[in-house]
């Protein structure tokens, strides 16, 4: 496999420096695409970078993630408009642990291949670097002139953020550029990869290597994601889509995915997913002739919670999707966990009501109406139950007066109440 080629069709090149492609075919090289630890979960916004890695490795060539420890600690200016939060030892590498098992789903980290791939972190190198050796070691290679006519610095200084720019992320492109540096030295590495909002940060360091050893070094960035609509890829009302169940339940995840727009598909199916380029076109295709299928969109959504997640979240996640279109999810709804459960009926109306009336067998037209106002009258809802409108927990209830039970609560403290086809109402025991 051709890394640029692949990269090309793929839609994954934004700028690239020259002799890049030549360095690629001329010898197994090692390449490395840094990693902010500022969570302890990589979040869809990484992906990108991180498929990036995956299709250098599938290419037979050997990818290196650096967890940003020490840069993690001083915050990065570039396409930001202030400063960030500064982070202790402890939590990077609490953070440092979590981000390595997740990379573990996409690179080979274990194997004894020439190509396999590493973790390092630039605290490493930078917690015993004195400020003195740094300046004179470092900074004395790469003019403020050249430092100034970054991008990234030129956006802080112009106005465009009230705060202007603390010394401290100024000289973020020479840390950065040093790690380059430090990587082409003890392992050979001869690229960057990173997002168009680095090259600044990135040339700096193939400069650095330049000016210090008279290395040769290259340079690769990928496009910043975005949606068709102009916005913010990623970012749901609920803030980031993680990759970590704790922060993005499996479900939550892959509707992400399964709602995203037609060309947003399309786009995102090339490039965080390993389908061959015949597949994708195929799916192209079929999604031309009957968009109402969304094809691509069901294939991304399985493609990507499989490889984040497993086979069994995935199947998991379409079996809840389901549970909205069935009249036989009954059993679905016995087997999701709590988190699926309020996933799937985010935004429903909730009524709490007291576990003991559930135990000590209410009938239900009293829980219904009096405990909880999900009909206005035991007339209405005798009459909705009749014409076979009501269904608790995904079945038919006819019989408005049977007692309540607990062994009715889905989780031990949930019981949904469905009122016609489309009216859902949760009930929650406490």
């Amino acid at each position: 496999m051709d890394f640029i080629q692949e990269l090309t069709w793929r839609g994954m090149i934004h700028t690239m420096m020259p002799g890049t492609d030549e360095q690629l075919k001329k010898e197994m090289t090692t390449a490395y695409l840094g990693i902010d630890p500022t969570a302890d979960s990589l979040h869809i916004g990484h992906l990108v970078g991180v498929m990036m890695l995956k299709h250098f490795q599938r290419a037979g060539h050997k990818p290196i993630a650096l967890v940003g420890g020490a840069t993690g600690m001083i915050g990065d200016p570039s396409m930001k408009s202030q400063e960030r939060k500064l982070l202790d030892e402890q939590t990077l590498r609490h953070n440092q642990e979590a981000i390595k098992k997740q990379l573990a789903k996409f690179l080979d980290f274990d194997s004894d291949a020439p190509n396999h791939a590493e973790l390092v972190n630039n605290y490493d190198w930078m917690k015993n670097f004195s400020f003195l050796d740094f300046i004179r070691d470092v900074g004395k290679h790469i003019t403020v002139n050249y430092m100034m006519a970054k991008d990234s610095v030129k956006k802080r200084l112009s106005g465009e953020s009230q705060q202007g720019m603390s010394f401290t992320e100024f000289s973020y492109q020479l840390v950065q550029g040093y790690d380059f540096l430090t990587l082409f030295k003890e392992k050979n590495c001869r690229l960057q990869l990173g997002g168009s909002d680095q090259w600044g940060n990135i040339t700096t360091g193939t400069e650095l290597i330049r000016r210090t050893v008279g290395g040769e070094a290259y340079a690769l960035t990928c496009p910043l994601i975005t949606k068709a609509d102009g916005g913010k890829f990623g970012k749901t009302e609920s803030g980031n889509v993680w990759l970590d169940p704790r922060y993005t339940s499996p479900y939550k995840f892959y509707q992400f995915w399964l709602n995203v727009s037609d060309a947003d598909a399309e786009k995102y199916i090339k490039i965080f997913t390993e389908l061959s380029r015949e597949e994708i076109e195929g799916l192209v295709a079929e999604q031309a002739n009957d968009p109402g299928l969304r094809p691509l969109q069901k294939r991304l959504a399985k493609e990507i919670t499989v490889m984040v997640h497993s086979v069994e979240d995935y199947e998991a996640a379409v079996e809840a999707s389901q549970i909205l279109f069935s009249n036989k999810a009954s059993e679905t709804l016995r087997k999701i966990d709590e988190d699926t459960l309020l996933a799937v009926f985010e935004g429903v109306p909730q009524f709490e009501v007291m576990k003991a009336d559930i135990e000590s067998g209410i009938k239900l037209a009293d829980l219904l109406t009096d405990k909880a106002a999900v009909f206005p009258s035991k007339g209405e809802l005798r009459k909705l139950a009749q014409q076979g409108g009501l269904s608790i927990n995904k079945e038919k209830v006819a019989d408005v007066y049977a007692t309540a039970s607990a062994d009715m609560l889905l989780n031990g403290k949930y019981l949904l109440v469905q009122k016609g086809k489309k009216n859902y109402f949760l009930l929650i025991a406490k």
